[in-house]
């Protein structure tokens, strides 16, 4: 019988299936690198984009964060001006009861009553005065009582002079009141 040599023939198909093998893993491996190239470029991308995304994001923040800002110090400078104008309109409707505070004034003094100092602040009146009797005092705060632009009469101090002329006995006296507003008028209808 012949021999027959296979050995050669199966280390040829080894080497052939090594050649091959190391040809499929070298080829494996650059496309598992380009396809890791690509993921990576591919990430780099998103987070690129992302990126850009915060800071027009962040931009726009702190363009709305001045305007915020603007927008406080608008409603500042209004509360201001709106208190302004409550107070110029207070005054308006205030101004003339100054008048017909003097007017009342008058007409609720009796006679045998004289008034030496007036004074105000806020809407408590301060009067100093000479009466010639205490009935006189007397009779005035119930005229203020009565009146439409002053109310709440206290008399705080009242002296007795001229003590050795029995005839003529003055009253010196100190009172305070409020100056108040008749109910149901405003300013337009006042003046």
């Amino acid at each position: 019988m012949a021999h027959i040599n296979l050995l050669p023939w199966r280390e040829e198909l080894r080497k052939e299936k090594q050649q091959q093998f190391a040809v499929v893993a070298a080829g494996s491996a650059v496309l598992g690198g380009l396809l890791i190239l690509l993921v990576h470029m591919q990430m780099e991308g998103l987070i690129d984009k992302q990126n850009n995304r915060n800071s027009f994001l962040q931009a726009e923040i702190t363009e709305l964060d001045e305007k915020i800002a603007r927008i406080k110090t608008l409603e500042k400078t209004k509360s201001a001006l709106l208190a302004r104008m409550d107070i110029i309109q207070q005054l308006q409707r205030s101004r003339p009861q100054s008048v017909h505070l003097m007017d009342e004034l008058v007409f609720t003094l009796p006679d045998g009553v004289h008034l030496q100092k007036i004074s105000q602040k806020g809407t408590t009146l301060t009067v100093n005065g000479v009466a010639q009797s205490n009935a006189r005092v007397s009779a005035y705060m119930r005229n203020i009582d009565d009146s439409g632009w002053m109310g709440q009469p206290k008399l705080d101090v009242i002296e007795t002079k001229g003590k050795q002329d029995r005839a003529r006995r003055d009253a010196e006296f100190v009172m305070r009141a409020r100056q108040v507003t008749p109910t149901g008028k405003t300013g337009e209808e006042q003046s």
